[in-house]
């Protein structure tokens, strides 16, 4: 399982490569240039922190699911999360808080922070690079628990990232009467 940690505030690509299960899956260069194709003419880019060293957006993580033929849907939260159909998709980000330390000094900065959530080898797996370890969440049953858990709170975020052709069919949500 690959599984990145936590580099400077790199999240955004740690959560992609880890969702793709690949390292190579995406560069913080790639990333950056996405930012520079994004708002060309900005002399401070909106995409990604003033200093360059990462905090990006969901308008770059778009941008790298498309270069992948993926899409991100942002997922209603007033919905349960056992309307997804999970045969049909490649996996989650949440989009969660973040307190901003300094060594152990924790600064009153809102950040946010991406997490990739996906199924590997018939369990669901917590990707988050904060972690030493993924954390398993376990069968899907157990894993729609903890979507429905962290949705709770009114500044968490799940994006569904399916194929481009998944998402156009909307095969990823199960009818109103269909739910798992």
């Amino acid at each position: 399982m690959y599984h990145e940690k936590q580099q400077r505030e790199l999240c955004a690509l740690h959560a992609l490569n880890n969702l793709f299960q690949d390292k190579s899956s995406f560069s913080k260069s790639q990333l950056d240039q996405i930012c520079q194709n994004l708002s060309p003419n900005e002399y401070i880019n909106p995409h990604r922190s003033i200093l360059g060293l990462g905090n990006y957006d969901v308008n770059v993580i778009i941008a790298a699911l498309h270069m992948k033929d993926c899409e991100a849907i942002w997922f209603d939260k007033r919905k349960d999360p056992s309307r997804i159909d999970t045969s049909k998709i490649v996996g989650f980000i949440l989009n969660v808080p973040s307190n901003y330390k300094v060594g152990f000094v924790r600064l009153p900065i809102q950040r946010r922070h991406w997490i990739a959530i996906r199924q590997i080898n018939k369990e669901y797996w917590n990707l988050d690079s904060k972690l030493d370890a993924p954390q398993c969440l376990g069968d899907e049953s157990s894993m729609l628990q903890y979507l429905r858990e962290q949705l709770q709170s009114n500044d968490k975020e799940l994006f569904v990232v399916c194929t481009g052709e998944v998402d156009k069919s909307q095969q990823w949500l199960l009818p109103d009467n269909e739910q798992r």
